[in-house]
């Protein structure tokens, strides 16, 4: 049984989404304030947290940041607020998931389940990845470059991750946004670019002049050792 905190302060939508969370099987409590769900979140310690951005104390934006800066705990995003740029923020701000009103609370357990999969899997058992000079521990968090520390930020270090995961594979631009950013749909390439750029920077590399990442045109991105013929 997964512990659920819903922080929602319609009551049109908290109540049956309590009803219908507790008939699929999960432990959930409620808060109607963005103060009141950060106090449950780090008092009770939810398995994870479905939280609205329309709060009437603070808005839920503000609240993730705060919730990231002391807690691990997986977070999905339900809101009405459906704009691209919104629902990328939100996810480089932390949450785990994004899901936009309306929907049903079928959809809000899948997701959750999905999320919970996830956050449960023992990163013990992720092996660390080694490509030429480019070594990745996933259970640190950690990447070095010919034995030097590179600074990332967890988006970064998830994309260099999954690429590094499928070394000289073409990953497209769909399986990026839904396997790092979990977004299901195209249409949010300008992302994916500006993460691979940063992630260049930081490699000492550029589009113009790749070391690792290889920019397959009108397809995707490869991660590739240094000197790899293609």
């Amino acid at each position: 049984m997964a512990r659920l905190l819903l922080i929602e302060d319609d009551l049109t939508i908290r109540a049956p989404l309590l009803r219908a969370l507790r008939e699929r099987g999960h432990a959930v409590a409620a808060a109607s304030t963005a103060l009141d769900g950060l106090r449950d979140a780090l008092d009770d310690r939810p398995d994870l947290v479905v939280l609205d951005l329309g709060l009437p104390d603070l808005d839920g934006g503000e609240l993730l940041r705060m919730l990231r800066a002391v807690s691990s705990v997986p977070v999905i995003v339900a809101t009405a607020r459906d704009d691209e740029a919104e629902i990328v923020r939100m996810l480089d701000a932390g949450a785990d998931d994004y899901l936009v009103k309306p929907f049903t609370a079928a959809q809000l357990d899948a997701r959750a389940r999905a999320v919970l999969r996830r956050s449960m899997a023992d990163p013990a058992t992720d092996p660390v990845l080694v490509v030429a000079g480019l070594r990745i521990d996933p259970r640190a968090r950690q990447v070095t470059l010919d034995g030097a520390t590179v600074e990332l930020t967890p988006r970064e270090f998830d994309l260099l991750h999954h690429l590094a995961g499928r070394p000289g594979q073409v990953v497209t631009k769909r399986e990026l946004l839904t396997e790092v950013w979990r977004i299901p749909y195209g249409g949010a390439d300008k992302t994916v670019d500006v993460h691979l750029s940063w992630l260049r920077r930081k490699l000492g590399e550029s589009a113009q002049e790749p070391r690792y990442l290889h920019t397959v045109r009108g397809v995707g991105v490869r991660l590739d050792a240094p000197g790899s013929s293609r």
